[in-house]
């Protein structure tokens, strides 16, 4: 197991739209394996393989208090939602230290695959609607402050690149 580098914004490759993945394979649970690590040691609630600058349909996923439910959703695709909306407060690790208020439907119906090639379908509601909806933005190359104002986004992408500078 490894931790991936998690691409930053605006980063052009978080943009790229994930193809489907084809081959439920030992490479493809070796990358759940490492997405999982990743995403704990952040730590964060969700991340998916455009993240870690892999540009498959891969998301991972554990919004339990004790980190121990992971949930694996391979070529995920959302089958409904519900017309009623939340508004919740949202964050990412590729926008570390950003949290804005994204209005997102409340209830989403999915369906995907396991890393095994099981297919499967889960309703959600609350965090995890939120965080699928979230993280199959990022599969269709949307990263969530696209939800916000244009001048939010600029200072966010201000504020990201001029610490990248002091970093460097």
């Amino acid at each position: 197991m490894a931790v991936l580098t998690i691409l930053r914004y605006p980063d052009p490759r978080l943009h790229q739209l994930a193809k489907p993945v084809e081959k439920f394979d030992e490479r493809l649970r070796t990358l759940v394996s490492d997405m999982a690590e990743t995403m704990y040691a952040a730590p964060g609630v969700g991340l998916a393989a455009t993240q870690v600058d892999v540009h498959e349909r891969l998301i991972v996923i554990d919004v339990s208090d004790t980190k121990d439910k992971l949930q694996v959703f391979v070529n995920p695709e959302i089958l409904g939602a519900s017309d009623d909306a939340k508004v919740y407060e949202e964050g990412c690790l590729s926008v570390p230290g950003f949290y804005e208020e994204v209005e997102r439907p409340d209830r989403v119906r999915v369906r995907a695959c396991d890393e095994h090639g099981k297919a499967f379908e889960v309703d959600a509601d609350g965090l995890l609607a939120v965080c699928l909806q979230h993280e199959i933005d990022h599969l269709n190359g949307r990263v969530f402050v696209q939800y916000l104002s244009r001048l939010k986004q600029s200072r966010i992408r201000s504020k990201l690149l001029k610490s990248e500078r002091e970093v460097a």
